[in-house]
């Protein structure tokens, strides 16, 4: 597994906590820094998993 996915799953753990926090106490700055880590972190696993799968291709 690349490092990319790893970190990628890990900062949309931590968008996704960080989002429910601002939405519980109504902070819309954390809230709206929580989805864009959310984001973020779903590009990072794609981009991780593309690398996988180009890796795996090679090995064939």
């Amino acid at each position: 597994m690349d490092n990319d996915r790893i970190a990628g799953a890990a900062k949309q753990v931590k968008g996704s906590v960080k989002e429910a926090i601002g939405k519980i106490t109504g902070d819309t700055k954390i809230q709206a820094e929580g989805t864009t880590e959310k984001a973020a972190g779903k590009v990072q696993n794609t981009v991780g998993g593309a690398k996988d799968t180009l890796r795996d291709a090679a090995d064939k």
